[in-house]
Order: structure tokens, then sequence, then C-alpha cells
């Protein structure tokens, strides 16, 4: 984690200028991105600065579309600063960046059954307001997580050879169960719905952030990757796993195929993570402990046991 472009104080000044904001008189880089650059300046009041890293304006326009439409239909996200040439974005050096009024809030380490139903909720208030806008496709479909495979399945390294089996497998039932996959709810999913990616104050969500991997996409796998990491304290926690399926259910019950796609799901979403986590961390030697593929791999396993049966008990 880092900050992969530093801005200096003409940087700064530019990109107040760009965004019709007072002078910046402070200015602070926060550690925290693995993608992107981030800053919290303040120029009369506090603003979070994105530098989009290796993004085409394309990709910039499209999310900040999106993230308007949905602050526009009441999901709590901020919606971001328009520049004074009327894009939601601008130019510094050849990159993008995005820039959004601060909003206070902490990140959550403790799940309690009242976050979990709260989360769960607001995911559903997403999926329903994204049924109605533009998607675009994911980067991470099948094809492409099979290919990130194939690039190490013939590894030796033996930190690898019991991920490889498992993944081998879990692959293969993944291709198998297309169909059941493919007829579930298709819309607007945020894709990467992890505790630092939403904001709180007490039981109450102040902010939904980061919507850089929001695609089209199965409303079930965006459920199941929510439930992959905040039902999960090391093992799975049907505890927070049944309120979060209830706080979803109360603003959008599930169909059937979407029950029948979330039992598949789980275990897709946690594959999908045990293999980029191999790909661009341990492969790639950054050295982000928070991204360890084995804690990934822990959930794959969790799921190909009982705990799959428990799932389809609370649906």
């Amino acid at each position: 984690m880092g900050t992969f472009t530093q801005l200096v104080e003409r940087d700064f000044a530019e990109l107040a200028a760009a965004f019709g904001l007072p002078p910046v008189t402070e200015h602070r880089a926060i550690e925290a991105g693995t993608i992107n650059s981030n800053f919290q300046i303040v120029a009369a009041r506090p603003y979070f600065l994105r530098i989009n890293e290796g993004k085409c304006e394309e990709d910039v326009a499209y999310e900040a579309s999106l993230v308007v439409a949905f602050a526009a239909a009441g999901v709590p996200t901020p919606a971001p600063l328009v520049a004074r040439d009327g894009r939601c974005y601008a130019a510094l050096g050849g990159k993008w960046v995005s820039a959004f009024a601060w909003r206070p809030g902490h990140h959550l380490d403790e799940i309690t059954p009242a976050i979990a139903h709260a989360l769960g909720a607001a995911l559903a208030r997403l999926h329903v307001v994204g049924l109605d806008l533009p998607g675009r496709r994911s980067i991470y479909d099948h094809a492409h997580l099979l290919t990130r495979f194939r690039g190490f399945e013939s590894s030796t390294d033996p930190q690898l050879t019991h991920a490889i089996h498992v993944l081998r497998e879990e692959l293969a039932h993944a291709a198998v169960s297309s169909s059941i996959r493919a007829a579930a709810t298709h819309g607007i999913i945020h894709g990467d719905l992890f505790r630092d990616n939403v904001l709180w104050e007490s039981e109450e969500i102040v902010a939904i952030l980061d919507f850089e991997q929001a695609s089209s996409g199965s409303l079930a796998y965006d459920l199941a990757v929510c439930l992959n990491d905040w039902a999960w304290t090391g093992e799975l926690r049907f505890d927070l796993v049944g309120p979060m399926l209830d706080g979803y259910q109360s603003i959008r019950p599930l169909p059937a195929a979407d029950r029948a796609a979330l039992v598949i799901e789980v275990r897709a979403a946690a594959t999908r993570f045990t293999i980029t986590r191999i790909t661009d961390v341990y492969l790639a030697r950054v050295p982000n402990p928070e991204k360890d593929f084995r804690a990934f791999l822990a959930r794959v396993e969790a799921w190909r046991g009982h705990a799959l049966g428990q799932l389809s008990s609370l649906l």
C-alpha cells in the first residue's frame, strides 16, 4: 500500500482551480491505496482526492457517472465534484483526478448482527438502483480468472501446491455450474464491497466507497463477496450470515434463481480473490499481509465443507 503519484504544492493549486475550490491550506497523503494514490486536502473544508492510476478517461468517466446516479438515488456515497469544464474529474500530468467532499466515519473490524443486517440492506438498495443503470463488462469473468490460474498452475512453489489443486477443482465446478450462474439476476454490482470500502458512524452507514470495480454482473455474486468478508473472522460466522441475508431480503427478496446461484457464487467469489491475491500480491512480491491469498483459500475450503449446507438452510 502506498502513494504512487507524489503531488507538490503547484499540483494541489492546479487541482483546486480545476474544481473551483478555494486555495488548499493543508494536504496529506493517505497511505491506504493498493491501486490509486489518495490524498486529503483542506480547501476551506476537507476533500478527498484520488489519482486514478493507470485508467483511461472512459473508465474514469463511467465510474463517475455511476456514482452520480447512485448518489442521486439515495445510495450513501459521495458524488464526485464537477470540474469547471463540466467533467466529474480533472486532468493532471496525463492522469485523471477525482475529487469528493470528505465524509467522516470509520471502518469496522468487529461486525455485529445489526451491522451485518444494515450492510445487507444497503447492498440490496444499491442493487435495486443499479438495475436501471448502464453496465460494462467485468474483467474478472471466468475466462480471465482461468487465464490467471494457467499462469501459475505449473508452479513448483511448495506454498502454492495445495492452492493450485483446490483452485483447479473450483474453476471446474464454476464452469460446470455456468448455466445456474447465468440464470441469476444480473445488474450493476459493486464487486469489491469489503469492510475497508464502507464508512460507519455507530451502526449507520455514512458512505459506500470505491466503485472502480463496479460493472455488470450477478447480484448473487456481489452478495457472495460480502458474505465472504463481513461474515468471516477466521471462520464462517453464521450468526452474521443470517442477519446479512435478512437485511438484504428486507429490501430485495431473492428470487429462486438467485438463491440457487448464491451457493455457487460464495465458492466462486472466494476462488476469485484467492487467485488475484496470488497473482497481484504473492507472486508480485508485494509486502501486504492483509492480502495473503491463504486467507481466502481458507474461505474456499470452508465452503467446500458443511458450510454450504448451512447456507442453503438459510435461503
